[in-house]
């Protein structure tokens, strides 16, 4: 029995909760997945799923072996992508899938740079706030705005960007500035759909002691350019990344409100599906984004 490759098979029936979508992600007929299974668990004398007709579960045995396998595979996949990527040439289609604002503000004026680098990389960029699946969607690579991570995916944080709140000065002259969090209650305020929070904006203070509110919203958008727009014309009170409005902060255009308060900050992170059978293509393109925002990430650094 081949023993890796049996563990493969398991993870992959675990993954996709049967084994023919099992066998099709993996090229192989429910046949061979059904005799990996029976070697491995007659070489490990246990049984490891529970299987009827309806419904498959994991036994506790299962439960620990997919956890262990999970990171094993991962560990092989990453020594044979680090010969992969020092032998192979980086070529052929990039798909590649970011938030609209942030790949228009800060991957955009990357993109020439990588492809003079990589000539034989065609890259095909699709920039939308809504998270996508990357294997039922077709994706190479995703980079997100997090402040959770990735849990089905593997991810590398490129950077970190502050969350800032703030309002345009002609607002400011005449609502006033809020002195805490709870004055916001007083205000008008633009609401990000996407917020994990939702309106319950989660401040902490320098003593990090936490000062939840639930703000009062004129207006929701679902995009950080038209909550900026809106701000910008005089709306009311935003909280969006730097990396969206730290420009407007330091050029006057836009105050930032409540400097004794933070949100939580917000990690950059490219994200793809699994560290099996990433090429070389993948690689550098994560490894160019990794040393763009290296140190100091552009939007932090003053103009």
């Amino acid at each position: 029995m081949d023993r890796l490759r049996a563990l493969e098979v398991f993870v992959e029936v675990v993954r996709k909760d049967g084994f023919a979508r099992a066998a099709e992600a993996l090229g192989t007929s429910p046949a061979n997945v059904t005799r990996y299974i029976g070697e491995l668990e007659a070489h490990l004398q246990t049984r490891l799923l529970n299987r009827s007709s309806r419904k498959m579960s994991l036994t506790p045995g299962g439960e620990a072996l997919f956890e262990r396998a999970k990171g094993i595979l991962d560990d092989v996949a990453e020594a044979e992508a680090l010969v992969s990527a020092a032998t192979l040439r980086p070529r052929g289609l990039l798909r590649l899938n970011a938030p609209l604002s942030f790949g228009v503000l800060q991957l955009a004026p990357l993109w020439a740079k990588f492809m003079r680098r990589y000539p034989e990389i065609e890259l095909d960029v699709s920039l939308g706030d809504r998270v996508v699946d990357l294997v039922e969607d077709g994706y190479d690579l995703a980079v997100r705005i997090s402040r959770a991570g990735a849990s089905s995916n593997v991810a590398r944080r490129l950077a970190t960007s502050r969350n800032i709140v703030c309002a345009a000065p002609a607002y400011l002259a005449e609502h006033g500035a809020p002195a805490t969090p709870a004055a916001l209650l007083g205000h008008r305020c633009i609401g990000y759909r996407y917020a994990a929070s939702a309106d319950e904006w989660q401040f902490s203070d320098a003593a990090g002691r936490p000062h939840p509110v639930t703000v009062r919203c004129a207006m929701h958008t679902n995009n950080g350019d038209t909550a900026r727009a809106a701000a910008l014309d005089g709306l009311g009170v935003i909280w969006q990344p730097s990396f969206l409005v730290g420009a407007d902060v330091r050029a006057g255009r836009l105050v930032q409100l409540l400097p004794d308060y933070r949100l939580p900050d917000i990690d950059v992170l490219a994200v793809y599906p699994s560290r099996r059978q990433l090429g070389a293509k993948v690689r550098v393109m994560i490894d160019f984004l990794v040393a763009e925002f290296a140190g100091v990430p552009p939007w932090e650094r003053a103009d």
